[in-house]
């Protein structure tokens, strides 16, 4: 590995990655329309026909359900259930065919910010006036530990099968638990990650309320542009991210190609607002300088920054004041995925520290979509216009949600 690692404990390494972004139904289409700065924002037909306050987001390209989904699951399970599932076996055929070699030593971990509420809304409005046409398997649908649980008994894994809610950090803390699981030796391996599929009328509508949401209804590709001074709010996606996990011993002995190890994890909660991070950045700056000590780093040692930058002006701005914090003026270059994929909620950290990784192994730092200039961005080294090329090192992505959860993690690729 280039940096990180800790002799004193077990390393945990990434041999698999699957996602279904808007950006992509692969890690390659994603990867490329991140480096590529080009908006999947679109305006959505049904949440105009729906008269939603909002009616555009990120969707996910047509990704072939009838490849992962018998036709029994097909006609029983919901959009988040069916990215979710993709996803997993997306990263699980990603890791080699011998994955998991021991079901009782393997987990699925999974995090979601919305889960099955999206479903629930469909249903109530759907049967409302009929509730004794509910189908019998809604429940399943809208439990927020379905796609942990389908997961789970399509790869046969008995060990722990764990669901996450801490909101728009769901994934990262997916990933984040999974590694001290490793760690302590209580597990060999974990699939972890994210999802969440919250492009429905109410979902929609209840953030505009919030004022979260941006409302550039003409131009939706424009919408998202992180850390520039005209932004107006996020832009609301689904989606779906995942990764193995295994302890770096075993992965070598079953020959695995390994992307990189995940060596910082940091987690802390900013009790000042339920929706508004602190402004002067220093609980997010605490959850780095955490994630940091976690993986025996300096922030001299990080090659670029992943930033959670939602296109919100609040977080935006106290997440730039707590770069700044960490790294004073040597910041290293920061991008902000979401400016192409929208906010996936709970799918959006795991997504985004994936991506870093393997963007970390090409030495390439996509650049921001939709920036053009941003008295916060003067605190940070924003990378716009075009990708840069960096030296191979290790990269920082940050998380932070409402009700104050903060996530943070470290990630170092392989040479």
């Amino acid at each position: 590995m280039t940096g990180g690692g800790r002799p004193d404990r077990e390393r945990v390494v990434v041999t698999g990655v699957g996602v279904k972004s808007p950006a992509g139904t692969t890690v390659k289409e994603s990867l490329a329309a991140l480096l590529a700065a080009e908006s999947a924002a679109t305006t959505i037909p049904e949440l105009t026909r729906a008269g939603a306050v909002v009616d555009f987001g990120c969707t996910v390209p047509e990704f072939g359900r009838e490849s992962y989904l018998t036709p029994k699951e097909m006609r029983q399970i919901d959009r988040l259930n069916a990215l979710a599932i993709a996803a997993a076996m997306d990263a699980v055929a990603d890791s080699g065919p011998h994955w998991p070699a021991s079901p009782g030593r393997s987990g699925v971990f999974v995090g979601t910010g919305i889960g099955g509420l999206g479903t629930m809304e469909l249903a109530a409005m759907t049967h409302q006036h009929r509730p004794h046409r509910i189908p019998a398997f809604t429940v399943l649908r809208v439990m927020n530990s379905s796609p942990a649980a389908r997961i789970s008994a399509r790869l046969g894994v008995s060990g722990l099968t764990l669901t996450f809610s801490t909101a728009c950090a769901s994934g990262a803390t997916a990933i984040g638990e999974a590694v001290r699981r490793i760690r302590s030796g209580e597990l060999t391996t974990v699939l972890a990650g994210g999802v969440d599929a919250p492009l429905t009328p109410l979902v929609v509508s209840a953030f505009a309320a919030m004022r979260a949401l941006s409302t550039r209804m003409d131009v939706p590709h424009e919408a998202c542009r992180p850390f520039d001074d005209d932004r107006d709010g996020f832009v609301m996606a689904e989606g779906a991210a995942f990764v193995v996990l295994e302890r770096l011993d075993h992965a070598m002995e079953r020959g695995a190609r390994v992307y990189g190890e995940v060596a910082g994890y940091g987690v802390n909660t900013d009790t000042g607002d339920l929706v508004s991070p602190s402004a002067d950045g220093g609980v997010a700056a605490e959850v780095i300088a955490m994630a940091l000590a976690d993986a025996a780093l300096s922030p001299g040692d990080i090659g670029h920054v992943s930033a959670h930058g939602t296109s919100t002006v609040l977080n935006d701005r106290s997440e730039a004041r707590a770069l700044e914090l960490i790294f004073g003026e040597a910041c290293p270059p920061v991008t902000a995925p979401k400016g192409v994929v929208g906010h996936m909620i709970g799918a959006a950290g795991a997504f985004e520290a994936a991506m870093a990784l393997l963007l970390a192994r090409e030495g390439l730092v996509p650049p921001v979509a939709n920036f053009r200039a941003g008295r916060d961005a003067d605190r940070i080294d924003l990378v716009s216009g075009a990708p840069r090329r960096i030296p191979v090192k290790p990269a920082l992505s940050t998380s932070f949600g409402f009700g104050g959860q903060n996530t943070c993690l470290v990630v170092v690729p392989a040479p």
